[in-house]
């Protein structure tokens, strides 16, 4: 996946060698929001094709959030993921 143009163009900081990870928010429990990532339902095709497993200790300590939160905390943890060269 890092040579994948549309990846690099969006994680142009990206350090070869970490982990990619998907940052994003949801109502539903992570595992089952994960499952249907893999299974082609409402799915980011790079988790779809590319997911190997959930981080819990990324996000455990944030959960649970308002959806106000969780939107501010997303882009926060994205950015900062980003800056790291994930």
């Amino acid at each position: 996946m890092q040579r994948n143009a549309r990846f690099l163009r969006s994680n142009p900081g990206y350090v070869h060698g970490k982990p990619r990870i998907c940052v994003g928010i949801t109502g539903l429990d992570p595992d089952v929001r994960f499952d249907k990532h893999r299974a082609g339902i409402q799915s980011n095709r790079f988790v779809q094709e590319f997911g190997l497993r959930l981080l819990p200790p990324l996000y455990a300590l944030y959960n649970p959030l308002t959806y106000d939160e969780a939107r501010s905390v997303e882009v926060e943890l994205g950015i900062g993921m980003r800056e790291s060269g994930y």
